[in-house]
């Protein structure tokens, strides 16, 4: 029994989702920097770092951690370690600012999720993460020389941010999340897991001072990327969590329906105001019809009363011409009668076109633009989507999407980037969301597995198909975080 139990517990461990976190998520990007001198075939010197990517083969860290590399090309090896995985490359130098501290390494043979620059504001106290590998770590958990070429997750430790200050000319940041040698050029991060600084000193700390470190400002990096050629991706929106970011939404999504429903309500109020205008209208004229209908009726009366007068008189001639003409009138006051108008709805609405159907008109290529106030961004671009939505989920003429609630969703995972994204599109809203989780490699092997079993490669117009879709991601989900890391919602609209 204990043994049964124990299996239990362990397959429920292994079916929870691992928590994504902004930190974690930042973590995959991040590497130990190794130098090793070589003279002669032997090794006469060894230093390490830490730095992070900006590009997938591409990384940061200080020019004091390369210095030798910078000063020994021959005799110097850069060695580039990731966090995950099980081997490591080697780098070469492309950039180096002794003044601003900067260097950037370029390897080959992997790609690593790239880390994106923060430039907002950053206010004082606000909370601080500090990712790397700190040396005092290294030498007390190392137990030989190979344990600083193995991949190994970084460290983090956390402070405040304490002011801006200026290090020999170079703008840089003041604050208390505790790093040790070998954290240097390793990333300052805020709480959303952007970069906001390149750790690269410490503060003296004699006699019981408190510690400080230094991070050089995101600024000064952009400066020197730039005269580098090298791309980076920028975020300037707040930090905000998932949580409280899917709470607004959710008020946006409520505030939304709130006004649809008002306008069906208005609509509704019209077009009761236009039977009711429309049934006066009917009365009015059928009052009029019989109010002629009498007076031709009356008429007519009168005049076979008066035919009949003449024709006792022996005015045979206009006794005819009387009693014709008072016949007709009588006829005509039946006819106008049996013409008056009768009230139908359906044509109090006459001449008022019914709205096109919402699904109808969210079809064709469309022009998808992010909602700020309803996203939530850490790494990604937020240009503009173009999408072509067909009938029945069908994507771009190639992409099939499952019926998930009152729109439609597609899971994508792809064979490289370590992120797997659920795509929704609500055609009732023109709503166009991607939900981006950022995943270690392990669940992006799981998940991968997965996607290997959906079948599903083109668009299908039978609900099979689509249903079997349903299923098979709703597989991959579960494996998912309960949260994702980014959650971009967009607005479309059609082309023109």
């Amino acid at each position: 029994m204990l043994r049964l139990l124990c299996a239990i517990a362990l397959f429920l461990c292994a079916a929870t989702p691992a928590r994504a976190d902004d930190i974690s998520a930042a973590g995959r990007g991040v590497v130990r920097i190794v130098t090793i001198a070589v003279v002669e075939d032997e090794v006469v010197g060894f230093g390490h770092g830490s730095g992070f990517a900006v590009g997938p083969n591409r990384i940061v860290t200080n020019a004091h951690v390369v210095e030798l590399a910078a000063r020994y090309p021959g005799n110097v090896v850069i060695g580039v370690v990731p966090s995950e995985g099980d081997r490591s490359f080697q780098g070469r130098l492309i950039a180096v600012d002794p003044n601003r501290d900067l260097a950037l390494i370029e390897f080959s043979g992997a790609g690593l999720p790239p880390l994106a620059l923060y430039t907002g504001p950053v206010t004082d106290g606000e909370l601080l993460v500090s990712l790397g590998y700190p040396g005092n770590v290294d030498l007390a958990t190392a137990q030989s020389s190979a344990d600083f070429i193995t991949p190994l997750s970084p460290v983090r430790s956390q402070g405040n941010f304490a002011g801006l200050r200026s290090l020999a000319g170079t703008q840089v940041l003041l604050h208390t999340a505790g790093i040790a040698r070998g954290n240097s050029g390793g990333p300052l991060l805020d709480r959303c897991g952007r970069v906001i600084g390149v750790n690269s000193a410490i503060t003296r700390a004699d006699d019981g001072d408190s510690g400080f470190a230094f991070a050089i400002a995101n600024a000064e990096l952009a400066a020197f990327l730039r005269e580098a050629g090298q791309k980076v991706q920028t975020v300037g929106g707040g930090c905000i969590g998932m949580e409280e970011r899917l709470a607004t939404d959710r008020q946006a999504d409520a505030a939304e329906a709130a006004r649809a429903e008002q306008a069906a309500e208005r609509a509704e109020a019209a077009r009761a105001a236009r039977i009711v205008a429309a049934r006066e209208a009917a009365e009015l004229a059928r009052e009029n019809f019989i109010a002629i209908a009498a007076v031709l009726l009356v008429l007519g009366a009168l005049l076979v009363g008066a035919a009949g007068l003449l024709e006792t008189r022996g005015q045979r001639r206009w006794a005819i011409g009387l009693g014709i003409a008072g016949i007709a009138l009588m006829l005509g006051a039946v006819l106008v009668f049996l013409l008056r108008p009768a009230f139908d709805p359906e044509r109090a609405e006459a001449g008022v076109s019914p709205p096109a159907p919402v699904e109808e008109a969210a079809l064709g290529p469309m022009t998808c633009t992010i909602l700020p106030d309803r996203s939530r961004v850490t790494v990604s671009a937020t240009d503009d989507v173009q999408i072509d939505w067909g009938a029945d989920g069908c994507m771009n003429e190639r992409t099939q999407y499952a019926e998930a609630g009152d729109g439609w969703e597609r899971i994508l995972v792809p064979a490289s980037e370590q992120t797997v994204s659920v795509l929704a599109f609500n055609p009732a809203t023109r709503t166009y969301t991607n939900s981006r989780y950022l995943l270690s490699a392990s669940q992006m092997a799981g998940a991968r597995r997965l996607r290997a079993e959906v079948g599903l490669k083109t668009c299908a117009p039978e609900g099979a198909p689509r249903a079997n879709l349903a299923t098979q991601q709703a597989a991959i989900r579960a494996t998912l975080p309960p949260l994702p890391n980014e959650r971009l919602v967009y607005r479309c609209t059609p082309k023109i």
